[in-house]
């Protein structure tokens, strides 16, 4: 047990040093086509439990129905607990910065044109995910690291609806949608 709990420190620092050295890189640059045609959200569940209501974005933004993956954290997560949407927690990380866990090897399968960082916490694998998904435009809150976003949106995290709208209006100035 005691050997389990030194791993998992040392996985942590791993994982610190790891991200500490991406977020000093410049982001690389993706490829893609202006306008919004994929999104990627990462959400904090454990604060926000309805993360499905980032399917209302595909009506919102004129997408097709499999436009949108969204992936959520969870720091406990049982893996028989029925959830909508796919999850991983503190259980996946692994050595170097990785997150072991086959749900975000999805996510990060896909390149994005918006990932929505909808999380608030200073919270070690959600930036390690943020950090390693590919998208051209990023967007969280104020409350983060501002080299982790692009657009930093400050509304309440709660009021998803005044999110989208607030998203809405800014992709509108930038000509994405």
């Amino acid at each position: 047990m005691i050997l389990k709990g030194l791993q998992d420190k040392f996985k942590v620092k791993s994982g610190l040093k790891y991200l500490q050295e991406e977020m000093e890189k410049p982001p690389l640059a993706v490829e893609r086509d202006k306008g919004i045609t994929s999104i990627g959200c990462i959400v904090d569940v454990d604060n926000f439990p309805k993360a499905d209501r980032f399917y209302d974005l595909i009506e919102e933004f004129s997408l097709r129905p499999n436009a949108i993956k969204i992936i959520g954290y969870k720091r406990d997560f049982d893996k028989n607990s029925p959830f909508a949407i796919q999850m991983f927690s503190d259980k996946d990380l692994g050595w170097k910065g990785d997150i072991e866990n086959g749900y975000v090897l999805e996510f990060l399968g896909r390149e994005y044109d918006l990932l929505i960082n909808y999380y608030q916490e200073d919270n070690l694998l959600m930036k390690l995910l943020s950090v390693k998904t590919p998208a051209r435009l990023k967007v969280g809150f104020s409350s983060l690291d501002p080299k982790l976003n692009d657009l930093i949106l400050n509304t309440p995290f709660k009021d998803f609806d005044e999110f989208k709208e607030e998203l809405k209006k800014y992709l509108t100035v930038l000509n994405e949608l």
